[in-house]
């Protein structure tokens, strides 16, 4: 039988008739009101997230299917993390932290998407963009926690696909997380005047020469631009 397949991007729970959505459903003969319904029953878990969804159309029944495919790896780690945006330095800055519970379950959730052929290896990939991030796991560093996985730390977990994390799991979690970010915007506030003090130390040099000097002094390339932007860029 011909289908029509129609290919949206949705907030999870939230869809709408609304464009692009409603328009595109419009000449297919369906109730759209619920398909929309079923789109959102269907991505309720993954609220504040964009995902793609496939509406497949038989062309003479009008019967369809729904296919929810899953957020990057990196909004479900957001999401387990309780995190805005990951690590801007996410070699000297990190901003959140996992068990080793949630990275299986981000890998079983895009399991049809990675590339390693056993559980294990989809939560070694997982754990390369945790790394990449910014975000911890088992109180470490990503890149040394995908040693411990090679080790066989991880092994009983893995092997029974353990997902669930205790609300004290949970608690604790939520107090690093906070304690990260209270170190974060300290080392901010330290490198901003840092900073300062290097424009004020360098004015009677070029902006291009100011900014080499904190560059060279390890200063973030987002402060950098903040306090001694190029000609023609505004102060952000």
């Amino acid at each position: 039988m011909a289908s029509t397949t129609i290919e949206v991007l949705i907030e999870g729970g939230k869809a709408t008739a609304a464009p692009p959505l409603g328009p595109a459903l419009g000449p297919m003969g369906v109730n759209i009101g619920q398909v929309v319904n079923d789109i959102n029953n269907k991505t309720a878990s993954f609220k504040g997230m964009q995902v793609p969804v496939k509406v497949i159309i038989n062309d003479k029944t009008k019967e369809y299917d729904i296919k929810v495919g899953t957020p990057p790896a990196s909004a479900l780690i957001k999401k387990e993390a309780e995190l805005k945006k990951g690590s801007g330095n996410p070699e000297k800055d990190l901003v959140g932290e996992l068990i080793i519970e949630q990275v299986i379950k981000i890998a079983k959730m895009k399991e049809d998407d990675l590339s390693g052929v056993d559980l294990k290896q989809k939560v070694k990939e997982i754990l390369g963009t945790c790394n990449s991030m910014g975000v911890k796991v088992e109180d470490t560093r990503a890149v040394e926690t995908i040693k411990k996985v090679d080790n066989g730390d991880f092994d009983k977990e893995i092997s029974e696909e353990k997902t669930e994390v205790s609300e004290e799991e949970k608690k604790k979690l939520e107090e690093e997380r906070k304690r990260l970010a209270q170190e974060v915007e300290a080392k901010r506030v330290q490198l901003e005047a840092k900073a300062k003090k290097i424009l004020e130390d360098n004015k009677d040099k070029s902006i291009e020469d100011i900014r080499k000097i904190m560059d060279e002094s390890d200063i973030p390339v987002g402060i950098i631009n903040k306090l001694a932007p190029r000609t023609g860029e505004k102060k952000k």
